[in-house]
């Protein structure tokens, strides 16, 4: 790793205005390009304290070796440069959306002499006009079926049009009336020219004018007692408005909007646009992308934007666009989307109403295509097949690990001390084996004892599995494994090794964990840790940790497994410690479950009558025999009544009279 302070430029060098600028790595490689309105404040900024930066920019700063800078003028021109060259360079550490699938769209190809209706997938070509993109390609075929009718434009391939004008034949479209046969000669081409023009101004939402239009012809026809050509006319009039229906109303006021959504985690990002025309949504798409540089939502959506209208012009760029949070240069944002769209453009959070709702559907759509993704992701067998042989790369490891085991620690302020173990098999959860530890040994916070504790009894468990077995001689580590208890029939919970522990922590944590297994004399499974602050791999007895690249499947896979193995652990602590705080005096009697201490609550109405009550009277309740009323009414004698409930809104004390809920037995029995 680089030190920052060895490239930072001279005080007073880098001049205070707007411009873009690249760091580079050793090799010359640019891995990050920024922009700023002042270089002199932003670039500053990147060389202060390490430990005072994000972890990504502290990973981005000293992988770099170098940075430099280039002027401009305004700030639009640093938006226009940043995109430039981030497409030109590609670096490591910027946002870079990837799209979870090739959309198709609906194409017209006006640049030919006789346009073509297709669906056309991937970069947009000069002189084709594009309207979606869609979800599906056969959306765009049922809607172009129901508009041939209308507009009865060319979608045949050149080598079908070529081969109908060389035979004087149309093909079997030109026969059932939807294509004007261009290549036989039955339009001229300005003619078919002009059928595709009007097939573009439907689809560009200008529906309202040529429904009019078709209506006063049928109405002139049906005059004239041309029943059948204005029979015909009904029968298109009835086409368009079923091709419409497919893409309801959304926005009352025929508006054209984007609008985008943000769905993101810690690690990723996920992106969905719906494009809005004449009120209506013609098409949707959606990227998912890594954080791998510190950005907020707002940045997330200024990525988008140079992402989604870089390479557009002109009614490409909509009137207006909404967005969940607005980018720091708002202003040269807009301007920039001005240049490209040739007008004025509304960039802008909605706040109400109808567009307000669309934009929560949006973000739905959003929060599905992350977790899509992720699913995806994690059950790809070539993705996790790849993730585990980078693993046993990294670590220098025989073979993949199959079997991952992973330990974390959780507490509130040294109370409630639990740990976790999570299990992965394959690259995938196998949560059946997950097992929860309580500290037991001590008392307050100290991740690093904690550790050893929980490593020491999974191990020490797996070797009097195999003791029972046969497969381990006591002599060796009968000291270490303690005594052997009895089997007493139970599921082997901890018969097999994992041949990789995962604990979540630096240094401290991975020497607490190796010398668990050292002094229990197990020296066939790896150990490693992994660091929250900068995601790297630390193993035993190294100083320096093994940073995997941050596109590595090997990397997303020990950050799953961490991740899980952190939720489960804050799961087992939030359910101790509420547990903790709900318990009475009823929770402390040998042999009372939570069947008849409800029965006791509901005999006597509550906590309170059951404290006045002689053990004759506890007797009574079904199942309650006489050593147990004894022990309740020891219980509740010993018990220590807190102060009277008090009414917060009219401040009368409420005395305890009520029976008690259904499962609050033991929360009533805190109160008194």
């Amino acid at each position: 790793m680089a030190d920052p302070s060895s490239y930072r430029p001279e005080p007073g060098q880098i001049p205070d205005s707007p411009g873009v600028y690249k760091f580079r790595d050793e090799h010359r490689r640019v891995i990050y390009v920024g922009k700023a309105k002042s270089l002199r404040q932003r670039l500053g900024s990147y060389f202060q304290d390490i430990a005072g930066l994000h972890p990504r920019t502290a990973t981005m700063v000293t992988t770099a070796a170098s940075v430099e800078w280039t002027v401009v003028s305004t700030e639009v021109e640093a938006l226009q440069l940043e995109y430039s060259w981030i497409k030109e360079f590609d670096p490591r550490f910027n946002v870079k959306y990837r799209d979870d699938k090739s959309y198709p769209s609906l194409a017209v190809t006006l640049g030919e002499e006789y346009p073509r209706v297709q669906v056309m997938r991937g970069p947009k070509k000069k002189g084709v006009r594009y309207f979606g993109p869609y979800g599906h390609a056969w959306a765009i075929r049922e809607t172009v079926d129901l508009m041939l009718r209308v507009f009865p434009v060319r979608t045949c391939s050149a080598g079908v049009f070529k081969r109908s004008a060389q035979i004087g034949r149309p093909c079997l479209l030109g026969y059932i009336g939807k294509c004007s046969a261009p290549c036989v000669g039955r339009v001229t081409p300005e003619e078919h020219r002009e059928l595709a023009e009007d097939f573009c101004d439907f689809m560009a939402g200008r529906t309202g004018t040529y429904l009019s239009r078709l209506e006063k012809e049928m109405q002139e026809a049906a005059e004239e007692m041309e029943y059948e050509k204005a029979a015909r006319l009904r029968d298109d009039i009835g086409a368009l408005r079923r091709a419409m229906e497919k893409n309801a109303v959304v926005l009352a006021d025929a508006t054209d909007a984007d609008l985008i959504a943000v769905a993101e985690d810690e690690l990723e990002a996920a992106v969905q646009i719906f494009h809005v025309r004449g009120g209506r949504v013609r098409g949707q798409r959606g990227w998912v992308t890594d954080k791998v540089e510190a950005v907020d939502t707002a940045g997330l959506v200024e990525h988008a934007l140079q992402q989604l209208y870089g390479e557009e012009k002109g009614e490409a760029v909509p009137k207006e666009v909404l967005v969940p949070a607005l980018p720091e240069d708002t202003q040269a944002l807009g301007q920039w989307l001005a240049e490209r769209r040739g007008s004025q453009v509304s960039l802008r959070i909605p706040q109400r109403g109808d567009k307000k709702a669309l934009m929560e559907t949006v973000h739905r759509n959003a929060l599905q295509s992350l977790a899509l993704h992720k699913t995806k992701r994690a059950s790809d067998l070539t993705t996790r097949s790849r993730a585990l042989e980078e693993i046993a790369e990294a670590l220098d490891l025989d073979s993949a690990p199959l079997r991952i085991e992973c330990f974390d620690i959780s507490h509130l302020q040294g109370d409630d001390v639990v740990a976790s173990m999570v299990v992965f098999e394959d690259g995938l959860a196998r949560k059946s084996e997950y097992r929860r530890f309580q500290i037991k040994t001590f008392e307050g916070q100290d991740d690093v004892r904690s550790m050893h504790e929980v490593v020491s009894r999974r191990f020490r468990r797996y070797l009097q599995e195999k003791l029972k077995t046969g497969e381990w001689d006591p002599e060796e580590g009968e000291d270490a494994a303690g005594p052997v208890p009895e089997d007493d029939g139970r599921p082997k919970r901890f018969a097999y090794p994992p041949q990789l522990v995962v604990v979540d922590g630096g240094q401290p944590q991975v020497a607490a964990a190796k010398r668990a297994l050292e002094e229990l004399g197990i020296d066939d499974v790896a150990v490693c840790g992994l660091a929250k602050r900068l995601e790297e791999v630390w193993l035993p007895g190294e100083d320096d940790p093994v940073v995997l690249p941050r596109t590595s499947e090997g990397l997303y896979l020990l950050q799953r497994v961490r991740d899980e193995a952190h939720r489960f652990a804050i799961q087992y602590q939030r359910n101790k410690r509420g547990k903790r705080l709900k318990s009475g005096p009823l929770d402390e009697v040998p042999g009372l479950g939570e069947s008849r201490r409800q029965a006791l609550v509901k005999h006597f109405g509550s906590v309170k009558k059951l404290r006045q009550a002689t053990i004759d009277q506890i007797c009574e309740v079904p199942g309650i025999g006489r050593k147990t009323a004894e022990a309740v009414a020891v219980a509740l004698a010993q018990a220590v009544p807190a102060g009277p409930a008090v009414n917060t809104a009219t401040g009368e004390i409420i005395e305890d009279e009520t029976p008690a809920p259904a499962g609050a037995s033991s929360e009533r029995g805190t109160e008194q």
